[in-house]
């Protein structure tokens, strides 16, 4: 699979190829956007593993006319795929704000989005956005979130820095994901698939989390007086 890939991964154009991807999974959640994270930062495993190699050939290619491969830079990949994750969040939020009553019928005819918004309006409320983290793990969860925080009429305030560290957080784990499964399983299509498979796993986790129902909050008993005799 990196053969196949190497000419695109060895390119800065893979950078914009996953922020494109990224941006667009918030209204097309089937495209492989973490999929194609994880095999970048293999790549980019690949890359640093033989650097050594690379150096002390160097010369020789250099002199047989050929161009070393770039080798991806983790940190790039994790800031373009964690921005575009933001800026994919903002995007169907403020279509969701402005959606309007067809967009409201279509959310009030879902179980699963009418579940997700009215727990999403409870923690944001309460000053926590912990859903909105753990969403971005479950397929479709942030699309789900992101329109529902919007046709909410949420204030950006309390649903920005939510979005902000969820897009951190699953650009880290799944660019760290390829890249130490590269480094403990080798560059090759065993290590990018184990590192899907987490992924995956984590993305599975996310969703029964999201589906569970929410906590009804403790109501302390309140002693009654008994009738005067």
């Amino acid at each position: 699979m990196l053969e196949s890939l190497g000419s695109l991964t060895g390119s800065p154009w893979i950078y914009a190829v996953v922020a494109l991807s990224v941006l667009l999974d918030v209204f097309v959640p089937v495209l492989p956007s973490g999929v194609l994270v994880i095999t970048t930062a293999t790549a980019a495993a690949a890359g640093t593993t033989t650097v050594g190699a690379t150096a002390t050939t160097a010369s020789v290619a250099g002199a047989a006319g050929q161009v070393p491969q770039e080798v991806p830079s983790l940190l790039v990949l994790i800031l373009c795929a964690a921005t575009a994750s933001v800026l994919g969040d903002l995007v169907a939020y403020r279509l969701a704000w402005r959606g309007g009553a067809r967009l409201d019928r279509a959310i009030a005819r879902s179980r699963r989005l009418t579940t997700a918004q009215e727990r999403l309006g409870s923690a944001l409320s309460r000053g926590g956005g912990g859903l909105v983290v753990i969403a971005r793990f479950a397929p479709a969860g942030r699309s789900i979130v992101s329109l529902g925080a919007g046709a909410a009429h949420r204030k950006v305030k309390d649903f920005l820095p939510w979005s902000a560290l969820a897009g951190v957080a699953w650009a880290g784990y799944s660019a760290g994901v390829g890249y130490f499964g590269g480094h403990w399983l080798g560059a090759s299509w065993i290590g990018a698939a184990v590192s899907v498979l987490a992924l995956f796993a984590t993305g599975a986790l996310a969703a029964y989390v999201m589906r569970r129902p929410a906590a009804a909050p403790a109501v302390a008993a309140v002693p009654v007086p008994e009738p005067a005799a």
